[in-house]
């Protein structure tokens, strides 16, 4: 702490990323990345913006990005917001729509950034705890609130939430902002943005460093009515106008255009994710029902953070968290299928 600081820096307790290590030869299963790797499409495309071009400052609107987006999920270009990442998305969402007189609703086991963003804009929340099977109950969201957000599937359990409960939410809640956070959604769930048309306070964010492989070039985006992107225009406009730059935008827009590449990508994910579990299972594990590129395991003889420890030991490195709830589970991300061999084999000597 600094006698130079704000009282509000004074007050903040940031987020935690995930773990980056250093050191080599690790199976790194620890942050959700996708193991296979970007469409060589858009390598390609950031390779051809690599020229004099560099010098000129990006598209501020990221307008062809837009319409690449648009197209894909049959909405206007109008409707779309694009960012810095998911997660810079998710700031302006919280500063321009979720900051009201009311407190916000989200799950008690969620994405840790949310109560972060609450702590940075001095957003009043009111945490809603997961069922015992760690599910969100739509009814829980039917009290008095200044908006509404939770991931679809939820991080970092891995449970989707079927879009006729997501109807439920907006229907019971026409006065608030509902946000819908898909970072995970292509593993296996179907995305609320085809009801954006109908609910005019629906709000979905998605990103492509998950099924698209971009993690490195941090691209994020949301979609809805007009007047809630609007909102987050004005917010972005006073806050840096020039969010992605051009490789990022070329980029995007190659991985959007490249359909081929993301199917065969996410299907091998959902394969392994699959197989995973399974051999999870069979060692005695209890695996949540997952539609993410991870899944979310806990077993009923070994304490979380202990089988983090071992495992990292041999090599292999998940995320556990030390947190109410979940403290004996461990969040591995489905890497390839030497990877996901290391992870058995070295739980299986355990």
């Amino acid at each position: 702490m600094s006698k130079y600081w704000s009282s509000l820096v004074s007050k903040l307790q940031p987020y935690v990323p995930g773990e980056q290590p250093k050191m080599a030869n690790l199976v790194k299963l620890n942050t959700n990345e996708n193991p296979f790797g970007p469409s060589p499409k858009v390598i390609e495309a950031i390779q051809s913006e690599l020229n004099d071009n560099l010098r000129l400052y990006p598209d501020p609107e990221g307008l062809a990005l837009k319409e690449s987006i648009a197209n894909y999920y049959g909405v206007k270009a109008r409707q779309v917001f694009v960012g810095n990442g998911s997660d810079e998305v998710l700031a302006h969402i919280f500063q321009g729509l979720l900051k009201h007189d009311k407190p916000i609703l989200f799950p008690d086991v969620t994405y840790s950034f949310y109560p972060v963003y609450c702590g940075l804009y001095q957003i009043e929340s009111n945490v809603i705890p997961l069922t015992d099977s760690f599910e969100i109950n739509p009814d829980d969201y039917k009290q008095a609130n200044g908006g509404i957000i939770f991931p679809n599937p939820n991080a970092p359990t891995g449970r989707y939430l079927g879009l006729e409960h997501v109807e439920d939410i907006l229907n019971a809640n026409p006065d608030s902002v509902v946000v819908v956070d898909e970072a995970y959604v292509d593993f296996g769930g179907e995305t609320a943005i085809t009801l954006v048309d109908k609910y005019p306070n629906l709000l979905v964010s998605q990103t492509l460093s998950k099924a698209r492989s971009l993690a490195g070039l941090r691209v994020g985006f949301a979609v809805g009515n007009e007047e809630l992107i609007e909102a987050l225009n004005r917010v972005k406009d006073s806050f840096n106008s020039y969010p992605l730059d051009r490789l990022a935008l070329v980029g995007a827009i190659a991985a959007f255009e490249d359909r081929d590449w993301f199917e065969k990508s996410r299907q091998g994910v959902i394969s392994e994710r699959e197989r995973v579990t399974a051999e999870l299972e069979s060692l005695g594990f209890e695996v949540l029902p997952s539609k993410a590129n991870f899944v979310f395991a806990r077993h009923p003889e070994h304490a979380g953070a202990d089988l983090a420890a071992k495992l990292r030991e041999q090599g292999v490195i998940v995320r556990h968290f030390n947190k109410p709830r979940i403290s004996d589970f461990l969040r591995i991300t489905i890497g390839t299928a030497e990877q996901n061999n290391a992870l058995i084999k070295g739980l299986a000597s355990i």
